[in-house]
């Protein structure tokens, strides 16, 4: 019988709360102004920027001034970002909880704006706070699915790559781990990840309940 894993390492957006800047926008401008302010602009690359470690604030104050007639709605990605950060996801979170009361090593792994994660953690989820290990893109110049993030975990940790399970909402991310010899979740819903960690025996039917 395989052993369990030695830690667990959890994206945070998406699977512990929702993530969804498109949904937050259709109610804030509308459908049909959201999809030309996404057509016309590149939010995404903002927003990797910003994962990358570019300064919140002013990233998003350039992205507007270089899109005139955009910029109160741009403005509203850095105004109302916990807006978009919600809710969290109470089956995840419960899981997360469990994995620490039982002594399992819980590891942060997530691309993830230094400022932002640290108004989530502040002002929305202060659970954020009680992972054993954090490692964030922002705040490291890393980003999934970059092998080299991958790569500093397993160095920093001093955990071989075969006792890491590690759960995403991307697939791509989900592959880079895999590659990497990591035992891995694609994860869609929490179901699914708690009958993962069942089968893993980190935790019990009871837990998952």
């Amino acid at each position: 019988m395989t052993a369990p894993p030695k830690a667990v390492v959890m994206d945070i957006g998406n699977v512990l709360f929702n993530w969804d800047p498109a949904a937050f926008f259709d109610g804030a401008i509308g459908p049909d102004r959201r999809r030309a302010l996404f057509g016309a602009v590149d939010l995404q690359a903002m927003n990797a920027a910003i994962d990358l470690g570019a300064p919140f604030a002013e990233t998003v104050r350039a992205t507007a001034r270089a899109n005139p007639g955009w910029e109160r709605e741009i403005m509203l990605w850095h105004d109302h970002w916990p807006d978009m950060a919600v809710p969290a996801i109470a089956q995840s979170r419960h899981l997360f909880q469990c994995l620490r009361a039982r002594g399992v090593a819980v590891f942060a792994l997530s691309n993830f704006g230094a400022e932002p994660f640290e108004l989530a953690a502040s002002t929305l989820y202060p659970f954020l706070r009680d992972f054993d290990r954090t490692y964030i893109s922002g705040t490291l110049g890393l980003a999934k699915p970059d092998p080299a993030i991958y790569r500093l975990v397993e160095k920093d940790s001093g955990i071989a790559p075969a006792d890491l399970l590690f759960t995403d909402d991307r697939p791509e991310n989900v592959e880079a781990a895999n590659t990497r010899g990591w035992r891995t979740h694609l994860f869609r819903e929490p179901q699914g990840w708690a009958a993962r960690l069942i089968a893993e025996g980190l935790l019990t039917q009871e837990d998952a309940a």
